[in-house]
């Protein structure tokens, strides 16, 4: 049986600027780094064979400051990076609403229905998804494996383990930054142990 242990990049300067990251890289805030140490040391004894990130800096840090002087091998995939959004990089979703408002309202309401002129749209990003999983369970038949990644990636893993379409994308939990998520694979048998839990963080940030 493989374990997944899935978790989202700590807190960004973008995040609480309410700006659109995307493929676009931001540091983290003090409080991100806070949240990624205290996951470290949740997980501190948990022995993982492998960890799979992001290659995006905020990810990389992520990963780093959890692993802290543990000998894990680290494994940078690009299908773990977030969603491309082209011209929305950067930006604040206020000001994405009021150049793109149909564009920006299908990429909250009716995700389904999401198709940018540039960048990808969420069945791209599942379907990419979807590539890491089947990397995975090729290279691993067993063991604790760590995923850094991003919130959408995370949400299309959900859509993926509980068989829903991607109408329901935004469907709870809110992927929290450092939230942990845990699902045990075991053939063709999925287990959600765990969703979008933050109760190693000693405060909520903003996201």
């Amino acid at each position: 049986m493989i374990t997944l242990y899935i978790t989202r990049h700590g807190e960004t300067e973008w995040n609480t600027q309410n700006r659109m990251q995307g493929w676009k890289d931001s540091n983290l805030t003090e409080n991100g780094i806070k949240n990624a140490i205290e996951l470290g040391e949740r997980l501190k004894d948990t022995s993982f064979s492998a960890i799979y990130s992001s290659p995006s800096g905020r990810t990389v840090t992520t990963t780093k400051m959890i692993c802290g002087d543990r000998n894990i091998p680290i494994i940078y995939e690009d299908n773990l990076k977030e969603i491309f959004l082209g011209e929305w990089e950067g930006k604040t979703k206020e000001s994405i609403k009021e150049n793109y408002p149909n564009d920006y309202n299908a990429f909250w309401n009716c995700p389904h229905l999401y198709t940018p002129a540039q960048g990808e749209s969420i069945a791209d990003v599942k379907e990419r998804v979807l590539k890491v999983l089947e990397r995975i369970q090729k290279e691993h038949s067993s063991g604790n494996i760590l995923i850094v990644t991003h919130s959408i990636v995370i949400k299309c893993l959900l859509l993926i383990f509980k068989g829903l379409s991607i109408e329901r994308l935004w469907n709870p939990p809110f992927i929290h930054d450092t939230s942990l998520t845990i699902v045990e694979l075991d053939k063709e048998n999925i287990r959600l142990v765990l969703e979008g839990d933050i109760s190693h963080r000693s405060a909520i940030a903003t996201n």
